[in-house]
Formats: structure tokens, C-alpha cells, sequence
């Protein structure tokens, strides 16, 4: 028999049993009754209770500046907002990610649980609400529907600052290896065939490169998180509001957080907007797509041992094979492609979902939520994996690439000044159908000197533009 202790709480539905210890209250208890979904809770992303308690904090700072909350009110729930910010109290956020009601049980849960603590505080009873009410008193002046936006919004923003740093790691790692391998001289392809020389240290430079590219582009699009639609209520005409609300939150939001938010112009086009989730979630597939293909490439240059590529050699992380003596696969790069597929597909999914809003609100902003905050939060484990346990151990066979560039016909492109690119085409040609080598079918046609010839195959002469004399 339960031995498990409850206070009862009521709402509109009626009467419901919650835990007596807990913060939460009645709505929080009916989200965990009806929302057995993704199996992910709010709670599973600190960021995200944070935000949330960020936005509260701002609100009755506001409140009490205009005269609506009075001073031990506020100084009990702005504490209450405090210690969840320090990272307290984030137990009791146990509302499953995916639910209905676009958000209405985020919101709830924590107008509950700031509110039963504020009472802890002032020296009440959880469920004391005459004292410290939940709608009254933590939600005065706002709604779900300006709640719920800010505070994905302030989520990402923090969100974002950690997948750049994991991003800057990544690309301080192919740097490394980069200068590592700047003497090692390779043949780069086009189509997967024979190109021109390159060295391993171009390649992995041009990797850090690319993602330098991807931080500039997230840093663009988290710039548009920064507009804010609190104070716009219900449909972003303000009702229940104070005049002067909008403008001071959010330059009370900025003060906690050092962040620019600004009020949008327009609250009511504001309140159903999601179109900086699109862009921001299209910046992450960016990320995403970019990634994959690095890791495409690292499992080719890997391949083999014997029988592919085998550039480079990735450090063994596992057995490969329940049935094949000594394989190992490169299960890194396999993984970070898996979280780079799901990254690609949760941007499907918020692109659906902001199409899905409908008049003055968009309702399916919990799967926008739930969707960037997984693709956040996997993408940058992903990249801390393959740094720390890919990148940093890569190896290369340095002999083996510049004997694939010695015996490969692409070094015949270096050729096209000098004999043209016909009678380059002819001695590629002979050489793949003789299996001999382009140097010494243009010495024995008589097509160049000796002289010529080994600067002209000299592959460091190939890895740059270079004066040429004819």
C-alpha cells in the first residue's frame, strides 16, 4: 500500500490529487497525467528551465516597477526564480516535451513551482494560494502565448553559445591535424576519380574553413531570437497588460541575461510568428549537412585497410564485427552522420509546424521546441565526440599517398600548358591502357625534356599556382 502523501488542488476540471512535497501543482499534475509522449521532460534540459525562470524573474521585476505586485511578492518569487536559475528545484519540472495546449503545461508548471515556493519562502503552505497565486501573481501581465516564445528563445540563445564552442573546438582540432599533415602530399579527386596533388594538410584545413563559415551563419540567424513578443498577452494586443509592459521586460530580460532583447513592433504580427525558429533551425542544418559530409570523407580516406583507400587510419574505438576476425569500423564518423539525419529531419519537422500556425497563434510550438533543443543538444555532443574521440587520433600513411599520387594519371592535368590538353588527354589515355606510367610515356613520344618533365610532375610544383615556362 502507497504510504506517498498528497495536498488537493483545484482547477477548472476540478479536484486532483498532487505529491504533498512537490512544487508543482493541479496543471502541472494533469500534464503529467495526459502527455505520455517522448519520454523527454522539461527537466532533461536545464536551459530550458532556466530560460523559463529568467522570463518570470523579468516579468515581476516589471510588475512590481508599475505598481502591480507589491514588494514581498516580488521579493519571494524573484528569490524562488533565482534559485531555479542557480539550478534548484529543476526536479519539479517533470512535463513531458511534446504535449498539446502550445505550452500552456510549460507555462504552468513553472507559475506552479515559483509560486508554491515563493509561499515556502514568505512562510505558507505549498497550495497556499491566496498569498501567492500562480495566474495572479507569477503570470500577472503575460500569457502562454508571449511566456512560451520568449522563453525558447532565451533557450536557444544560451543553447547556441555552447554548439559554438563545441564548434570552435572541432575546428581547433582539424587545424591541428592540419598543420600536422601539411607535408603530406595526396591526390584529391573529383567524382571519386583521380584529380590533381593536394597534401592532407589542405583537406583538413578546408574542413576547418567550412565550419568557420557555419558559426558566422548561426551567429546571423540567433540575432533574430532576440526579439521578444512579452507583454503582447493573449493575441499581442496587450489585454491584462500594464501600459509601458513590452518595453520594460524586455530591457529587464536583458539586464539578467546581458543579451539585446528588444520588443517586437508589433506585437499582434509578433504572438503567431515563427519564422526566426525556421532560419535558426535552417542554420543548424547547415551545421548538420556540412558535418556529414566531413565524416563521408573520413570514412572513405579510411577505408580499407587493404582494399580501399587507406589515407588515413581513424582511431579504433570498437571491434567491427560479430563474425569478421580483426574488422574495425569507423563507428564515430557513423554516429555523428546519424545525429546530422536527425538534425536534417527536425528541420522538416519545425518547417511543418510554423506552416501549421493559424490566425493570431501558432499551437504547434511545443514540436518546434522539443525539435531545435534535441538538434542542439545532439549536435553538440556529436561534435564533442568526433573531436575528442575521432579527430585528435587521426593518423595518416603518408607513403602510401604519395605512391597513389606517383602511379594515379591525374598528374597529367599539370601537363596541359606545356603539350595541351589533347595530347595530355592521348598520353592519359595510353597510360591507363599500357599501365604505365604518364612520365614515362611523354619522355619516350619526345613530348618534353627530362628537365621539364620533373618540374612540371613535381607534385609540390602542383599543389599552387606557379609561374609556368613553356
Amino acid at each position: 500500500m502507497s504510504t506517498e502523501k498528497f495536498r488537493v488542488e483545484s482547477d477548472l476540471l476540478g479536484e486532483l490529487k498532487v505529491p504533498a512535497d512537490a512544487l508543482y501543482g493541479v496543471q502541472t499534475q494533469r500534464a503529467i497525467n495526459n502527455y505520455h509522449i517522448s519520454c523527454t521532460k522539461m527537466r532533461d534540459y536545464p536551459d530550458y528551465v532556466i530560460a523559463i525562470a529568467y522570463v518570470k524573474l523579468a516579468a515581476v521585476q516589471t510588475n512590481n516597477a508599475l505598481g502591480v505586485i507589491n514588494d514581498e511578492i516580488t521579493a519571494a518569487i524573484s528569490q524562488a526564480c533565482r534559485e531555479i536559475i542557480d539550478g534548484k528545484w529543476h526536479e519539479n519540472f517533470p512535463v513531458d516535451m511534446m504535449q498539446g495546449g502550445a505550452g500552456t503545461s510549460v507555462n504552468m508548471n513553472a507559475n506552479e513551482v515559483i509560486a508554491n515556493r515563493a509561499l515556502e519562502i514568505m512562510g505558507h503552505e505549498k497550495g497556499d494560494y491566496q498569498y501567492c497565486y500562480p495566474n495572479d501573481h507569477c503570470n500577472c501581465g503575460q500569457s502562454t502565448n508571449d511566456v512560451f516564445p520568449t522563453t525558447i528563445r532565451l533557450a536557444l540563445i544560451r543553447m547556441n553559445k555552447n554548439l559554438v564552442a563545441s564548434l570552435t573546438g572541432l575546428i581547433s582540432a582539424l587545424r591541428y591535424k592540419g598543420n600536422e599533415f601539411k607535408d603530406v602530399i595526396k591526390m584529391g579527386r573529383t567524382q571519386l576519380q583521380d584529380a590533381v596533388p593536394m597534401t592532407s594538410g589542405q583537406e583538413f584545413n578546408a574542413y576547418a574553413n567550412n565550419l568557420e563559415e557555419e558559426i558566422l551563419n548561426l551567429d546571423r540567424n540567433v540575432k533574430l531570437l532576440h526579439e521578444i513578443n512579452m507583454g503582447g498577452t493573449a493575441i499581442g494586443t496587450g489585454l491584462n497588460a500594464e501600459p509601458g509592459f513590452a518595453e520594460l521586460c524586455a530591457a529587464n530580460l536583458s539586464k539578467l541575461t546581458g543579451e539585446p532583447f528588444t520588443a517586437a513592433s508589433d506585437l499582434v504580427e509578433a504572438t503567431p510568428d515563427t519564422g526566426a525558429y525556421v532560419s535558426y533551425s535552417s542554420a543548424l542544418k547547415r551545421v548538420a549537412v556540412k558535418l556529414s559530409k566531413i565524416c563521408n570523407d573520413l570514412r572513405l580516406m579510411a577505408s580499407g585497410p587493404c582494399c580501399g583507400l587507406h589515407e588515413i587510419n581513424l582511431p579504433p574505438k570498437a571491434p567491427g564485427s560479430s563474425i569478421m576476425p580483426g574488422k574495425v569500423n569507423p563507428v564515430i564518423p557513423e554516429v555523428v552522420n546519424q545525429v546530422c539525419f536527425k538534425v536534417i529531419g527536425n528541420d522538416t519537422t519545425v518547417s511543418f509546424a510554423a506552416e501549421a500556425g493559424q490566425l493570431q497563434l501558432n499551437v504547434m510550438e511545443p514540436v518546434i521546441t522539443e525539435s531545435l533543443i534535441e538538434s542542439l543538444t545532439w549536435l553538440r555532443n556529436a561534435i564533442d565526440t568526433l573531436t575528442e574521440e575521432c579527430i585528435l587520433g587521426i593518423t595518416v600513411n603518408k607513403e602510401h599517398c604519395y605512391e597513389m599520387v606517383k602511379n594515379s594519371i591525374g598528374i597529367v592535368t599539370a601537363l596541359n600548358p606545356y603539350i595541351g590538353y589533347k595530347t595530355s588527354t592521348k598520353v592519359a589515355k595510353e597510360a591507363l591502357e599500357t599501365n604505365r606510367s604518364v612520365y614515362d610515356i611523354v619522355l619516350e613520344r619526345g613530348l618534353m625534356t627530362k628537365e621539364k618533365l620533373d618540374e612540371a610532375l613535381d607534385p609540390k610544383n602542383m599543389l599552387n599556382s606557379h609561374q609556368i615556362e613553356k
